[in-house]
């Protein structure tokens, strides 16, 4: 799969795991948030580590800087909520705050980035680079990749 159409699929996994869990009952969110959490995490970790360093450039450089402060933001919220039954009364908040968040990333990764990438790189880049995403989040999910975010709360990721 190609590395856009690999984000694209996350993208759309990302946005139903955000409804469900906004409309689930109390004893349903934790292991809701929890796969949401995992996915987020393993999404960020391969843009962060393979698909942003491997598209930066003039035309890409501006977006990209905003993608990973938009990516800290994300991840302190879910920190925060890892630290957070889903009773406590902020939680519920919190989440539709992480919602609006990712769908808004989502839409300028979409409508801005992607297409800038598509243009500047090949097809056969875009699917060796989409191969090397997908190995990275399958070895990703082989443990709990949501542990890892609240060790990348203090500054956003470099995209070198």
């Amino acid at each position: 799969m190609n590395a856009i159409d690999l984000l694209r699929k996350q993208h759309q996994e990302a946005k139903e795991l955000l409804s469900t869990l906004e409309d689930a009952e109390v004893e349903d969110k934790e292991e809701l948030f929890e796969k949401l959490a995992d996915a987020l995490a393993v999404h960020a970790a391969i843009e962060e580590q393979h698909f942003y360093p491997a598209t930066k450039d003039d035309r890409t450089e501006e977006l990209l800087q905003e993608a990973v402060e938009e990516h800290l933001s994300v991840k302190r919220l879910i920190a925060d909520l890892l630290d957070m039954p889903p009773s406590d009364a902020q939680f519920d908040a919190k989440v539709k705050v992480l919602k609006e968040q990712v769908e808004h990333h989502i839409e300028e990764e979409e409508g801005e980035l992607f297409p800038k990438v598509k243009k500047a790189h090949g097809a056969q880049e875009l699917e060796d680079l989409g191969a090397l995403m997908e190995a990275t989040a399958e070895e990703l999910l082989q443990s709990e990749p949501r542990s890892q975010v609240p060790l990348e709360t203090g500054a956003a990721a470099p995209i070198d």
